[in-house]
């Protein structure tokens, strides 16, 4: 982009009354009639179709830490083994977190 440095420069009050005049016409365009909605009261009030799962059960097998797993003190995963990064037992920690 060509630079013309024959023009006259605009001194900093010059730029800030401009800034003003800029952010008060945001303002007003901002107070045009939109109204503003909260986003979380409007979630609680939607309910999709098929969301009540009161009456599920869970089919999950859940299966215990194996000999060669550990879980990781900082992230609460468990790993294999050969992510140890450093520690033992309850301070065993992941490469991930290292």
């Amino acid at each position: 982009m060509a630079t013309d440095y024959d023009t006259p420069r605009k001194t900093d009050e010059e730029l800030h009354e401009e800034s003003l005049e800029e952010l008060k016409a945001k303002r007003v365009d901002a107070q045009s009639g939109q109204i503003d909605v909260d986003e979380a009261e409007a979630a609680e009030n939607l309910e999709l179709p098929g969301a009540d799962l009161s009456g599920e059960k869970l089919a999950v097998r859940v299966v215990p830490v194996q000999t060669d797993e550990f879980t990781c003190a900082k992230c609460f995963l468990i790993h294999h083994i050969t992510q140890l990064a450093k520690g033992e037992g309850a301070k065993a920690i992941c490469q991930e977190c290292s």
